[in-house]
């Protein structure tokens, strides 16, 4: 049975977060919450998505609090660090907010910077993991193949365990993965899932050697888990930049599935400098214990959006609702 309308805006808060510095060019977080019979839940499409696209996540929020998520795999996810694109000398400030990951994602192709700022964002993160630690970077679809292959070169010798998202297209994706191939560094795809019409395409062309799975925008546990099965590729489970409460649906899609080779990317609780609970899901030895997030009412009354932004979040679930309920 689908909640109705009502349902989901009698609990409804709506938060907005302060993040430790910018990310994805925003400073604050906004994001909805609501509790179902399963626990508290979270909607929060960024603002800029539209309501077809919006009604995805709305999906989600659903599917974690009306229905049960089943039998869980592990108890406890290893996580990887995420580096924004900060200058050399603040990599060591935002990893120590990281214990005990031995992976760390770092966003490379930011607009306003030069590969030159990459390469030495990368090189310093190297000399403090040391021979041992993961690489990852994320390039958000910031390059063209030509710029990719070559920031790729230039990255290399960094020991890049894949690099993320480097193109926007598909068939971008195709041609460079023929293109480094020899060099053995393997392409994850990102966007061209969750923001896919198809999400199984990418795998379908041969795109990518591994997929970043992120709860939210693919409509839920139920649904990421059909897209893990049928796609057949390594998976890498991701956060969208959630709350606590968002964090605790990706760890319980992580948890669900059945092999899990890399260090999953939801440990990005600990670039907000406020959270939903007195007990937020930040990594103890690199990884996060699966559990369901019960939000602070003091901290849900002090993080509180103001009163416009309570209004505008309310009519979005209002209009994606109808949007969600018409596909089902």
């Amino acid at each position: 049975m689908l909640p109705a309308l009502t349902d989901l805006l009698s609990t409804a808060r709506v938060v907005s977060l302060p993040l430790r510095q910018p990310f994805r060019g925003i400073t604050t977080r906004e994001a909805m919450l609501f509790e179902g019979p399963e626990g508290w839940t979270e909607f929060s499409p960024f603002l800029e998505y539209d309501d077809a696209e919006a009604s995805s996540w709305l999906a989600a929020a659903v599917d974690f609090g009306w229905t049960p998520v089943g039998a869980l795999e592990r108890s406890s996810i290893r996580v990887n660090a995420t580096l924004p694109a900060v200058t050399p000398d603040r990599v060591a400030e935002v990893l120590s907010r990281f214990p005990g990951c031995r992976t760390v994602k770092i966003k490379v192709a930011n607009a306003g910077q030069v590969l030159a700022d990459d390469v030495a964002r990368v090189a310093e993160t190297r000399a403090l993991l040391g021979p041992e630690g993961r690489i990852r970077i994320d390039a958000n679809a910031g390059w063209n193949v030509d710029e990719a292959e070559h920031a790729i070169h230039a990255l290399a010798r960094f020991d890049l365990e894949y690099v993320e998202q480097p193109c926007t297209t598909i068939d971008e994706l195709v041609e460079l993965r023929a293109r480094i191939k020899y060099m053995g560094i393997p392409i994850a795809a990102d966007e061209s899932v969750r923001k896919a019409s198809d999400p199984l395409a990418v795998a379908r062309a041969g795109a990518a050697d591994l997929l970043v799975i992120k709860a939210q925008p693919l409509g839920g546990i139920t649904a990421a888990r059909a897209i893990v099965s049928d796609a057949g590729l390594p998976v890498v489970v991701s956060s969208a930049l959630d709350t606590s409460v968002g964090i605790s649906m990706g760890l319980h899609l992580a948890a669900t599935i059945d092999e899990l080779e890399y260090d999953c990317g939801l440990a990005t609780s600990a670039l907000f400098a406020a959270d939903v609970t007195d007990k937020p899901l930040l990594p103890v030895d690199g990884a996060l214990p699966v559990r369901r997030v019960v939000p602070s009412a003091a901290l849900l009354n002090e993080y509180a959006a103001d009163a416009e932004r309570v209004q505008w979040w309310r009519g979005r679930l209002e209009r994606t609702y109808d949007l969600f309920t018409d596909t089902r």
